[in-house]
């Protein structure tokens, strides 16, 4: 990027992780906007999920990647360079586009990812074993399903009810297909990036009560990449869920750092 304007925090795409899509982000986007009154906030989903659920994802986290892309040109996203706001296997997919399509991206920060060449499985899957997260997602009765997974990434109990609720008639409006679960997460656990640091600013924000995935994981991103880190005490792998308030302020302190830096 040239010149002394830099685009940090103007122009937003936000992604969401493992079966998740666009209508999980909750009421984050009203709040992100809130924080950030003349940036554009634009959502998009991964291959396999929410809009684009009817079609296949991809295996790999290379291939999710291209597909993400296209779909963002298509819409315009990428018109000026993005920030990325990326979730787990979402950080993934903003870990390879940032090294693949440098000039797209401006900045990202990436919440509780993690990369198979750091961490060990069991690490990348904290306290769930893959056959556990594939019974959650089988689980007929969507609720039921619902507040399971919800207990699983959350650690806010205040409401469980209505976020089942409409999580559930998500997953009833734009059912993600085992099949679709099962290559999210086999592109998920083979994901290993190569060595090389992003150009671009990265923060990494990670809750160290995370049940799914390790606190750990996000240690080990920053400790090989050098990057700034902020912890979160007591929110779940659904920071922005449990704690939307504390992601903003976060991010408002680093875009500000960022662009006066």
């Amino acid at each position: 990027m040239s010149g002394t304007t830099k685009p940090i925090g103007q122009n937003w795409l936000l992604l969401r992780g493992l079966a998740r899509e666009s209508g999980h982000w909750g009421n984050f986007i009203q709040q992100l906007q809130k924080a950030y009154p003349y940036a554009k906030i634009s959502v998009l989903d991964l291959p396999g999920t929410g809009e684009f659920h009817s079609i296949n994802s991809p295996c790999s986290i290379k291939a999710i990647t291209q597909v993400t892309r296209q779909h963002a040109l298509e819409r315009g996203f990428i018109n000026q360079p993005i920030t990325l706001l990326a979730v787990s296997l979402g950080g993934m997919v903003a870990w390879e586009w940032m090294r693949n399509y440098p000039s797209d991206i401006c900045s990202s920060a990436l919440i509780n990812t993690s990369f198979a060449n750091l961490n060990p499985f069991y690490e990348r899957l904290n306290g769930a074993s893959y056959p556990q997260i594939i019974s959650l997602l089988s689980k007929k009765d969507l609720i039921t399903r619902e507040k399971s997974i919800l207990k699983l990434i959350s650690n806010n109990r205040d409401y469980d009810e209505p976020i089942s609720i409409e999580w559930a008639n998500i997953q009833s409006e734009r059912p993600i297909s085992i099949k679709n679960s099962l290559r999210q997460i086999y592109a998920a656990a083979t994901y290993k990036p190569i060595t090389q640091s992003p150009s671009q600013p990265t923060l990494l924000l990670s809750s160290i009560k995370d049940r799914l995935v390790s606190a750990k994981c996000s240690f080990a991103i920053q400790q090989k990449y050098q990057l700034p880190i902020q912890l979160h005490p007591w929110a779940g792998h659904d920071l922005t869920l449990d704690d939307g308030r504390w992601v903003i302020s976060q991010l408002q302190k680093w875009t500000t750092a960022v662009t006066h830096h």
